[in-house]
């Protein structure tokens, strides 16, 4: 687990947050708050509501009931297109939206320089990648990270990642890993979804657990409880 000195401000607040769809309860109450500075593992089975939630940190979802802040803010507040800049996320299947690596990276900033484009394409690690080739045609890890840059471009205060390394062999997904990581050491603050709590606490400062929609645990990844099932 990554080292924190003391408490962090809060980042997002969430109270009692309760989100229906389909006659089906999602989200039940949930109550709890994400530090600024930490990455925080939101876990559980699947169905249990993660991704639900994460969306509801950029207003891509809005709660039943129930209200999250930005710090203090409540997110209705805020302008939207704002909002997203600021928490950037990157969905767990990426899609390219160009037929350029530059031109991807551009995507939300097209006044970007080349020397822009190439310090983003190095801190996600694809400095090294043929910048003729088409986005759809890279690796699905290259992909996640070239993703990464795009989000990266606008200048976000925090991000959201929706499992980012759930569909990648091991080599592709211990880099994404490592750019997560990189970026934390930069002051970005992270919020990722992840059935798989063993491989998020290498990176984790705080894992929020939820179990059919209700938050069941948090704390520490070493020592929360986490139903298997996902």
């Amino acid at each position: 687990m990554p080292h924190t000195d003391g408490p962090a401000p809060e980042l997002f607040t969430l109270s009692e947050v309760t989100f229906v769809a389909g006659g089906r309860s999602i989200l039940d109450h949930v109550s709890d708050h994400v530090h600024e500075g930490h990455v925080t593992a939101i876990v559980g089975p699947s169905g249990s509501g993660k991704s639900t939630l994460l969306r509801m940190l950029n207003r891509l979802e809005e709660p039943t009931s129930g209200s999250i802040r930005f710090r203090g803010i409540p997110l209705p507040e805020l302008d939207v297109r704002e909002l997203r800049r600021r928490v950037g996320m990157v969905a767990q299947h990426p899609a390219m939206l160009t037929g350029r690596i530059d031109d991807e990276v551009r995507v939300g900033k097209p006044d970007l320089t080349d020397g822009e484009v190439d310090s983003l394409l190095v801190r996600v690690a694809l400095f090294h990648i043929e910048r003729e080739r088409r986005p759809a045609d890279l690796s699905g890890g290259e992909q996640q990270r070239l993703a990464l840059a795009r989000a990266l471009a606008v200048g976000p205060e925090v991000l959201l990642l929706d499992e980012p390394t759930s569909a990648l062999d091991r080599k592709a997904a211990e880099s994404v890993d490592a750019v997560i990581a990189s970026l934390v050491g930069l002051g970005l603050s992270v919020v990722l979804v992840s059935h798989d709590l063993e491989r998020a606490a290498a990176l984790t400062h705080d894992a929020l657990v939820l179990d059919s929609g209700r938050l069941v645990d948090r704390g520490d990844p070493a020592r929360v409880t986490y139903l298997e099932g996902g």
